[in-house]
């Protein structure tokens, strides 16, 4: 049970796909404007990316080897489309403010990462958990982005008034930065630099290492 738990949980923060492997971060510039459209955002994405391992996993024993890349983004792409056709009919107006990014779902790092390294290798149960593992941990990253941008941006959450700006007589001036993507890499970079000062084993080595005659010249100039 620890083990299935592990799949779960360590994608959250320990190992999180945007923090740690920086995937996904196209869309975290570009939805993430409003609280609104990153929940939704996240919710496809984890929608597909749990399905698309469930069925990886599944029949991973019958996939050629030479073409399973090609059926794994077909998978995907299908499961995308049935996604993005629920969303135009269930919330049409958010769909069109995602506009073509839930389509770009199919060109996701994670998804198709998630599928090759570890659904095609293990059975459907831990495959699942590691699809809805990696797709909460990214939408908690999209979900703190969106809500940070959208409040002190706008002033809002969910589109509702939590800070009065001064247009409507409040105290609250927008910070006019914060609608636009350069925000969205300020965030992400603090919130990976937060990260990693708690958990410090993240912490990537230097490539190159300066050689000990260098430092030592260094010195005595």
């Amino acid at each position: 049970m620890a083990r299935w738990t592990h799949h779960l949980t360590t994608p959250l923060v320990k190992e999180n796909p945007v923090t740690l492997q920086i995937l996904g971060i196209c869309s975290a510039l570009a939805v993430t404007t409003s609280l609104t459209t990153a929940a939704m955002m996240s919710v496809a994405l984890t929608a597909v990316l749990c399905m698309a391992s469930a069925v990886i996993s599944l029949i991973r024993h019958h996939i050629p080897n030479s073409i399973r890349l090609i059926i794994q983004i077909t998978i995907i792409a299908s499961l995308v489309i049935v996604i993005d056709e629920l969303m135009q009919a269930f919330a049409f107006e958010i769909s069109q403010q995602l506009s073509v990014f839930v389509g770009l779902i199919v060109t996701n790092c994670l998804v198709l990462g998630r599928a090759e390294s570890f659904a095609m290798r293990n059975p459907i149960g831990p495959s699942v958990l590691d699809g809805l593992g990696n797709g909460l941990g990214y939408s908690l990253i999209l979900l703190l982005v969106g809500g940070t941008r959208e409040l002190l941006g706008a002033g809002t959450l969910f589109g509702q008034t939590v800070l009065v700006t001064v247009a409507d007589g409040g105290w609250f001036e927008p910070l006019g930065l914060m609608q636009l993507a350069p925000a969205a890499f300020f965030i992400i970079g603090l919130l990976i630099w937060a990260i990693r000062t708690r958990w410090t084993a993240q912490v990537e080595a230097p490539k190159f290492k300066l050689h000990p005659s260098l430092k030592s010249a260094g010195g005595r100039s």
